[in-house]
């Protein structure tokens, strides 16, 4: 690399590590210092995005950086915790200023918009990967998890799905739509900047009985919920929240809203009487939600479209070692 490690962090990462958020010690030593508010619990959770895997190669600096930092905003969403700091792995074929630069851009502005501060990290040289640690603060006995579902639970999700996997298809060109670029570029930014749902995740705190954000595909991440909590669920296929788009999809277009990743809406259940809550603490916050479906004793899920049994043998989320 023809900038040295410390030189590439002063130059592009040294920003916002110690204005806010309880930071006695940010970047430049050894290890960052925090202080933790009695009362509560710190919430950890490390996501890695590796190029040509988890974003093509050609993907924009700015964008790589937005989704690095939103993947993990969204498991402290899940948690119904409020990020606080982060800290950056950044390895890097070689130190191209100008791409550096976008990068760091777009990480700063992600986070100022969170008000998550950089705190530390590491640099080193290899292919292109990206790992962030977030840590975020929840008060005790609040968080969010996924072990608390009860039969009789609505099952609801924020936002719409499969955006993201239509917009991957267009992408890697797998699928040709008559569609207009504001349209198209609507789906591919889906995919490329995934809104984390952090201040719906504060709201479902007391309400919601578990919770988990939709990264690996509905089907796969709402089986982490019924694992977790050992329950069973159905879902109605008509009730998925999906665009227009996906819904005329030719053959079974329901394939792509249950088992395309990377959408990071949540995924949530909540005992009846609180659904009116639940929608009003949403809607208050501009937060779209959809009810798909309800919890039932037993294990596993089954689709249902009009009442009717849906084949699921080629229904699968994203498998990270298939």
């Amino acid at each position: 690399m023809s900038l040295s490690e410390f030189e590439l962090i002063t130059r592009f990462f040294d920003y916002a590590s110690s204005k806010q958020n309880g930071v006695e010690l940010g970047i430049g030593d050894d290890a960052a210092l925090v202080n933790v508010p009695p009362g509560q619990s710190l919430v950890m959770s490390m996501d890695t995005l590796v190029s040509g895997i988890h974003f093509p190669v050609d993907t924009p600096a700015d964008a790589i950086a937005y989704k690095a930092l939103a993947v993990n905003l969204s498991d402290m969403a899940a948690m119904g915790a409020q990020p606080n700091w982060m800290l950056l792995g950044l390895t890097l074929p070689k130190a191209d200023e100008a791409w550096l630069m976008a990068f760091s851009h777009g990480l700063s502005r992600l986070a100022d918009e969170y008000n998550v501060a950089l705190i530390g990290g590491d640099t080193t040289h290899g292919p292109l990967t990206i790992t962030i640690q977030i840590n975020g603060l929840v008060p005790q006995g609040q968080a969010l998890k996924r072990s608390g579902a009860q039969s009789g639970d609505l099952i609801i999700v924020t936002g719409q799905l499969g955006d993201a996997g239509l917009g991957l298809k267009l992408e890697l060109k797998e699928l040709e739509l008559p569609l207009t670029s504001v349209r198209r570029d609507y789906f591919i930014n889906r995919l490329e900047r995934p809104t984390p749902q952090v201040q719906a995740g504060l709201a479902l705190r007391g309400l919601a009985s578990a919770a988990i954000d939709i990264s690996d595909g509905l089907l796969a991440d709402l089986g982490h919920i019924l694992e977790a909590s050992d329950v069973s669920a159905n879902i109605n296929v008509e009730n998925l929240p999906v665009a227009e788009e996906v819904r005329a999809l030719p053959g079974d277009w329901w394939s792509l809203p249950l088992t395309s990743g990377d959408d990071y809406e949540l995924c949530f259940t909540v005992p009846p009487e609180k659904h009116a809550l639940v929608e009003q603490s949403l809607r208050a916050i501009d937060c779209a939600c959809h009810c798909i479906g309800r919890i039932e004793e037993g294990r596993g899920v089954k689709i249902l479209l009009r009442g009717q049994a849906v084949e699921m043998n080629s229904l699968k989320g994203y498998l990270h070692f298939d």
